[in-house]
């Protein structure tokens, strides 16, 4: 299935081993890896950090949702599956996959609200899925960026996206040192993300993929930064084991202000047709448009004074922020509000497309 900008295998675990290792060698083999060509030939997977997932949906026993979701980045070049965060554009696809299963009922007509439990990080997702003859309707005119064909709009609530325990700010500020004297903010919503000023890596906001992705050395920067703010974060007991075991989150983003730039697919973006520069690192390379989860943090981080991206663009009087990134134009929202000293983010909200490609069966060598 395609979910926002990216795509994944979508499975039910009753169709798995119940054994976590089991499952999971089963799992790499469906996607292809680990693949030292770095291609994925022998298996489903696209070679892209944005390819290479997998979802695993099922029933919830929970009373206030429908179904469960428990989502995995594959490694494409190491035999790793990454449990340890959310893929908010596969999320869009949850709520139709789980409706076409029969996992959920849903109206003929009209808007079916799927409560999901997102099980990675403990989190409620509201997805309202548009119906048309009591069948998931994914046909329509509404255009994001990043994805090819216009498509019906999926409406997703993120409920409560800040961390539990560790908080929404792990470190309890809004803005931290890091390298000594990089100034970072450190969030947990949506996905764990370190936001980072783009001049601070000597970068303008305005980069696309082949500015970054070729440039070894930046990329290595990138990394350390990512790998000392999971332990700062509280989420790895060194860099050296963020980078070996926490591929997938804590993400990287750089912002800046609004400035010009020409899209991937030679779209015109004026400055003051946005709020701010943003661009997110997933995997090791700077990715084509912006993870979902990325849009949820930075929608979370807007509304929050004394963060990076409040700094740069607090949200407007709708409590939206609309942000520009390699594909297009993004805009997210966020509902907050200052409780007992505290800041406190209720919800967030984003639009998707989602639909499904095939379904079938994948034929699965002795893994």
């Amino acid at each position: 299935m395609r979910g926002g900008t990216s795509k994944g295998v979508f499975l039910r675990p009753e169709d798995l081993p119940r054994d976590p290792a089991a499952r999971d060698r089963v799992l790499l083999r469906i996607i292809g890896s680990p693949d030292p060509y770095g291609k994925q030939i022998d298996g489903m997977g696209a070679a892209t950090s944005s390819t290479s997932k997998v979802v695993l949906v099922s029933k919830s026993a929970r009373p206030d949702c429908d179904v469960d979701y428990l989502f995995g980045q594959v490694a494409i070049d190491a035999p790793v599956i990454d449990w340890s965060g959310n893929c908010g554009n596969l999320t869009t696809a949850v709520g139709p996959f789980a409706i076409a299963e029969g996992l959920v009922r849903a109206p003929r007509e009209g808007l079916a609200d799927v409560r999901i439990w997102q099980a990675n990080i403990g989190k409620r997702i509201v997805s309202h899925v548009p119906m048309r003859d009591g069948q998931v309707l994914e046909e329509g005119d509404f255009e994001l960026d990043g994805v090819t064909f216009p498509a019906a709009e999926v409406k997703l609530e993120f409920l409560d996206p800040g961390a539990e325990g560790g908080g929404m700010f792990p470190t309890g500020s809004p803005a931290d040192l890091l390298e000594g004297q990089m100034e970072a903010t450190l969030i947990n919503a949506g996905n764990p993300t370190v936001f980072v000023d783009a001049a601070s890596l000597g970068l303008k906001g305005t980069e696309m993929q082949d500015d970054v992705n070729g440039d070894a050395g930046l990329l290595a920067r990138i990394e350390a930064i990512r790998a000392q703010g999971a332990v700062r974060m509280g989420l790895a007991a060194s860099a050296a084991e963020a980078t070996a075991q926490r591929p997938h989150t804590p993400k990287v983003a750089f912002v800046a202000g609004p400035a010009g730039y020409t899209a991937s697919d030679g779209k015109k973006i004026a400055a003051g047709s946005i709020d701010l520069l943003a661009r997110i690192v997933s995997m090791g390379k700077l990715h084509h448009a912006m993870t979902g989860t990325g849009g949820v943090a930075i929608a979370v981080a807007a509304a929050i004074p004394g963060t990076l991206v409040n700094r740069l663009a607090p949200p407007r009087a709708d409590g939206c922020v609309r942000f520009g990134h390699p594909s297009g134009t993004l805009t997210v929202g966020a509902e907050a509000r200052r409780e007992g000293g505290q800041w406190v983010v209720t919800k967030a909200l984003m639009s998707r497309t989602a639909r499904r490609l095939m379904e079938g069966w994948v034929r699965v060598p002795n893994a």
